[in-house]
C-alpha cells in the first residue's frame, strides 16, 4: 500500500483527528481549545468570495496561442514575434446578466476574456462575442447594468427596466437585434465567436501606431438554440456549458478559434463615417479586411475551478509592449473598474495567485495588504529611487505618443452619431426565416412591459427598416392573441367563476 502523507494544520503541525471533536464526556459540550475544530469552521465561512457583479457564471480552461501569419510590420508584441511561436493562455467565458447559479444556456451576451502569459508579462484582451456593446459611455454602463438585475421592489429579473433603458438609448439598437438574433443563445462557448469589441492599438518597433481590432474566429462553426431548445436543455441541466467545455477537453476533442484583426492606420480615423472608437459600431470589413494572426486551442481542463477560474482576473489594463489603448470612451472606463472589482472581490495582491501570476519575472514596489505571498523585493530597496539596486523603469518600451489632444468636456457624440444604418445592413443580411425568430424572440422578452415603452421601442425599429417595426408588431399582435386564447381556454378549465392563472406569471414585473 502507498505510503499516504500525514495530514496536518495550514501551519504544518501534524494532526490526531479529523474527525471527532473534543468535547466533556461522549454527550458533552465543546471545548474551546478545539482550535482545528475552530479553523476548519472559520475556513468553510470564509471559502467563497464576493461573486463578479457582472459575468458571474462562467467556464474556462487552458490552452495554446500558437502564430500562423506575419504581422511584425504592425506590432513589437513579443506574443506575434515569430511565425510559429507558442504562448500559454488561460481563457473564462461567461454570461453577463445571471448570478452564479443561473442556467447556461439563457439569451445573454457571452463573456470571451483571455489571459495570455508572454514574455513580456500578461496580455488581457476582455471581450465578448458580439463586436459592439448596448452603450457607448461608461457613464452609463453601472445603469445599464442594473436594467439586467434584480428590480429592488420584487427582486425579479424587470423586462420593464431592461426596454425601458433600450428604448431610450439608440446606441443600444445594435446590440439588441445580435441578442435577439439567432446567434443569441450559442449551443456552447466552442460554437461561437469571440471579439476585443473596442479599438485597441499596435506600435512596432518603428514607433507607429495602428488600431486594432480583434475577432476570434470558432473552427466549430455556430451553432445556437431557439427559445424552445433553450427551454428543453435549461429543464434538464443548468450546467450545459460546463459539461460541454469540460467534456470536450478531457475526450480529446479541443476546441479552436483562429485569430484576426483588422487594421487601421493612425490618421486615417478622422475620414471613417464612424466615430471608430465607438463600442456600439463595427468597421466594414470592405474597408478594412480581416488579417490573419494564429490559432487558439484550449487543451487543459482546471484542477481546481474555483482556484484557477473562479479566481481568475482578467483586466483589459492588461497590455505588453506593442499593444496599447485607443480614446473609446468605454474602453478608458475599464481600465480603471477592472482591476479595482478585483481589489475588491479578490485581495490587493490578487495577480500573485497562481493563475494570474506572470510566467515571467516580476519586480514591483506594492507592499503589505492582503495576500502579499511571493513578493521577492530587495528588503532594503522598498521605494524608488533608492541606492541598493531595486527594479528601475525601462525607457525602450516608452508607447508612441497619441496624437489626440483637444480641450477638455464632457462631449456627447452619440447625439450626433448614426444609430441605425449599422443595425440595417445586419438585420438585410438576415433571411425570412431568421428575421422571423427575431420578430418573435423580441415580442416573448417585451412580455409584461408597459406598452408607451414598447411603442418607444417599436419606433427606433422603424428607423432602421420600417420592415423591423412592422415584424415586431405583427409577433406581438400573435403573442397577444396566443396568450388571450390559453387564458380563455385556462378559465373554461377551471370552471365558471374561477380566476384564471396569469400566462405571464413568474415572468417579468409589471411596472406602472
Amino acid at each position: 500500500m502507498t505510503k499516504r502523507p500525514r495530514l496536518t494544520t495550514t501551519a504544518g503541525a501534524p494532526l490526531a483527528s479529523n474527525q471527532d471533536a473534543k468535547t466533556v464526556g461522549p454527550r458533552g459540550p465543546l471545548l474551546l481549545e478545539d482550535h482545528q475544530l475552530i479553523e476548519k469552521l472559520a475556513h468553510q465561512n470564509r471559502e467563497r468570495i464576493p461573486e463578479r457583479v457582472v459575468h458571474a457564471k462562467g467556464w474556462g480552461a487552458y490552452g495554446t496561442f500558437t502564430v500562423t501569419d506575419d504581422i511584425t510590420r504592425y506590432t513589437r508584441a513579443d506574443i506575434f514575434s515569430a511565425v510559429g511561436k507558442q504562448t500559454e493562455m488561460l481563457a473564462r467565458f461567461s454570461t453577463v446578466a445571471g448570478e452564479q447559479g443561473a442556467a447556461d444556456a439563457e439569451r445573454d451576451v457571452r463573456g470571451f476574456a483571455l489571459k495570455f502569459y508572454t514574455e513580456e508579462g500578461n496580455w488581457d484582451l476582455v471581450g465578448n462575442n458580439t463586436p459592439v456593446f448596448f452603450v457607448a459611455d461608461p457613464y452609463k454602463f453601472p445603469d445599464f447594468i442594473h436594467t439586467q438585475k434584480r428590480h429592488p421592489r420584487t427582486n425579479l429579473r424587470s423586462a420593464t427596466a431592461m426596454w425601458d433603458f433600450w428604448s431610450l438609448c439608440p446606441e443600444s439598437l445594435h446590440q439588441v437585434t445580435i441578442l435577439m438574433s439567432d446567434r443569441g443563445i450559442p449551443t456552447d462557448p466552442s460554437r461561437m465567436n469571440g471579439y476585443g469589441s473596442h479599438a485597441f492599438s499596435f506600435w512596432n518597433h518603428a514607433g507607429e501606431r495602428y488600431w486594432v481590432k480583434f475577432h476570434f474566429k470558432t473552427q466549430q462553426g455556430h451553432a445556437h438554440f431557439t427559445n424552445h431548445e433553450a427551454a428543453q436543455v435549461v429543464a434538464k441541466s443548468r450546467e450545459s456549458y460546463q459539461e460541454a467545455l469540460y467534456g470536450m477537453i478531457e475526450s480529446g476533442e479541443f476546441p479552436k478559434w483562429t485569430l484576426y484583426v483588422q487594421i487601421m492606420p493612425e490618421g486615417e480615423e478622422d475620414r471613417f463615417e464612424h466615430n471608430p472608437f465607438d463600442l456600439t459600431k463595427v468597421w466594414p470589413h470592405g474597408a478594412y479586411p480581416l488579417i490573419k494572426v494564429g490559432e487558439m486551442e484550449l487543451n487543459r481542463n482546471p484542477d481546481n475551478y474555483f482556484a484557477e477560474i473562479e479566481q481568475s482576473a482578467f483586466n483589459p489594463s492588461n497590455v505588453v509592449p506593442g499593444i496599447g489603448f485607443s480614446p473609446d470612451k468605454m474602453l478608458q472606463g475599464r481600465l480603471f473598474s477592472y482591476p479595482d472589482a478585483h481589489r475588491y472581490r479578490i485581495g490587493t495582491h490578487y495577480e500573485a495567485l497562481e493563475v494570474n501570476r506572470p510566467r515571467c519575472p516580476v519586480h514591483h514596489y506594492h507592499l503589505h495588504g492582503e495576500m502579499p505571498f511571493g513578493l521577492r523585493t530587495n528588503p532594503d530597496a522598498y521605494y524608488e529611487p533608492n541606492s541598493f539596486g531595486g527594479p528601475v523603469a525601462d525607457p525602450s518600451v516608452e508607447e508612441p505618443s497619441h496624437r489626440y489632444a483637444g480641450d477638455v468636456a464632457r462631449y456627447d457624440f452619440r447625439g450626433e452619431a448614426d444609430h441605425f444604418s449599422q443595425p440595417r445592413a445586419l438585420f438585410n443580411l438576415f433571411d425570412d426565416d431568421q428575421k422571423h425568430r427575431l420578430f418573435h424572440n423580441i415580442a416573448a422578452a417585451m412580455q409584461g412591459v408597459p406598452q408607451f415603452i414598447i411603442d418607444r421601442q417599436l419606433a427606433l425599429f422603424d428607423r432602421v427598416d420600417s420592415a423591423y417595426g412592422a415584424g415586431v408588431r405583427q409577433a406581438l399582435a400573435t403573442q397577444a392573441r396566443d396568450d388571450e386564447e390559453l387564458s380563455l381556454s385556462t378559465s373554461h378549465a377551471a370552471g365558471d367563476g374561477a380566476q384564471a392563472p396569469d400566462p405571464n406569471g413568474g415572468g417579468a414585473p409589471r411596472l406602472p
